[in-house]
């Protein structure tokens, strides 16, 4: 078994493995994911018999971590050839990643799993839940918009109206979240792109000429929209674009929108259901603790040691510290320890998905609780927009 990452110009040795794998992506995507992804992602693989028999690919996205911004990896195409399954190569894969990760001091890496159980061993743990509605494509009849409804245009975007989409985001959107993947004009245009090779594009909605907001939308197997974002008071003129969106998509014959449609990362109060989709896990430490941030107001001074079978450097004693007045945190190596934390447990808990009383209760964990009281005092990034699906 030999485990390398590919150089770029072999990238393209793995599309075979992709269509044998996941068959349900069309030619039209992966043509798209070949020429555009593959240009500037890493591409691991395990070769054995004299070829490739399994892949691990890492898309690079930079993001912003409350004031804090770095690139990090999103996991995908984690694959292995039927007959070569059973073997270890996914987890032979993902050892060589994270370390190399850890070397280019990436906070954390994240990944959409095809099932949690894949991932936990792995210590992934899931960091972001997204909202998902289902909507009648006819709950806004076009004789019946209302208000700035009946003065807005619905057209779909080109390459030339990237720049104006990361500004309408930037400015509107992004203070909103914690987390997020940093959007500009090159996002913007790859969105564009992505959704062309899924029979769809990204949606505009315009009042008297000016952008009041966008949805991604996909037409290959039933109309599916992401990401709607819009002004307040534009949420009619949304659902009426879906209106107009779903009869067209009808007419062309693209797909028949029979049955509701999809809206995947919607706003809470339209959402039918709340779903787990981004597990993470934490790759440099100290790098994603430097982000973390307190009150102005409140002091901080803790050590604690970390348990990461995987890789090893994050194994160590840490001191974090943060005096009143800072907001960030200072980190460095210590000798003595107020308990121990496993970093699957880390996660969970500086992803706001534990509080900090629940952290004794998990196993591996040893809390004074002096350090449980400071652990109270980190905000934990719990607002988080990860929609990323390539």
């Amino acid at each position: 078994m030999i485990v390398r990452r590919l150089d770029q110009s072999e990238h393209k040795k793995t599309r075979p493995l992709w269509e044998e794998v996941f068959t349900e992506d069309t030619k039209a995507f992966l043509d798209y994911y070949y020429y555009i992804k593959t240009k500037d992602n890493q591409i691991y693989v395990v070769e054995e018999d004299e070829q490739i028999c399994s892949m691990l690919q890492l898309n690079p996205y930079r993001l912003k971590v409350e004031e804090s911004e770095f690139l990090s990896a999103y996991i995908i195409a984690v694959a292995t050839k039927e007959v070569y399954r059973g073997r270890g190569f996914m987890g032979a894969l993902l050892r060589r990643a994270l370390n190399d990760m850890y070397t280019a001091k990436i906070p954390f890496t994240f990944l959409m799993p095809a099932a949690e159980a894949i991932y936990t061993p792995y210590d992934f743990r899931f960091i972001y839940s997204q909202c998902i509605a289902s909507v009648n494509p006819h709950i806004c009849d076009a004789g019946k918009a209302e208000g700035a409804a009946q003065e807005c245009s619905y057209t779909d975007a080109v390459l030339w109206n990237a720049e104006e989409l990361a500004d309408f985001f930037n400015r509107y959107f992004a203070a909103k979240w914690q987390v997020h993947v940093l959007r500009d004009a090159a996002y913007y245009q790859t969105m564009i792109m992505e959704q062309q090779s899924e029979h769809g594009g990204v949606r505009l909605i315009r009042h008297k000429g000016e952008l009041a907001g966008f949805y991604a939308y996909a037409a290959e197997d039933g109309l599916e929209i992401r990401e709607p974002l819009y002004l307040s008071g534009y949420e009619q003129a949304f659902l009426h674009s879906l209106q107009e969106l779903a009869a067209s998509v009808d007419k062309i014959g693209t797909d028949k929108t029979n049955g509701n449609i999809k809206i995947f990362a919607c706003p809470a109060h339209l959402a039918d259901e709340r779903k787990p989709v981004i597990m993470a896990r934490i790759i440099c430490l100290p790098e994603l603790l430097k982000a973390m941030r307190v009150h102005e107001d409140e002091e901080l001074d803790c050590s604690f040691a970390v348990i990461d079978p995987l890789i090893h450097e994050n194994s160590r004693v840490w001191r974090i510290t943060s005096p009143v007045g800072e907001e960030q945190l200072n980190v460095r190596e210590t000798e003595d320890s107020e308990g121990i934390l496993p970093v699957d447990v880390l996660t969970e808990f500086l992803f706001g998905r534990i509080d900090a009383s629940e952290l004794s209760d998990r196993e591996g964990v040893v809390m004074t609780d002096h350090l449980s009281e400071e652990f109270q005092k980190i905000i934990k990034l719990t607002k988080i927009f990860l929609n990323e699906v390539v």
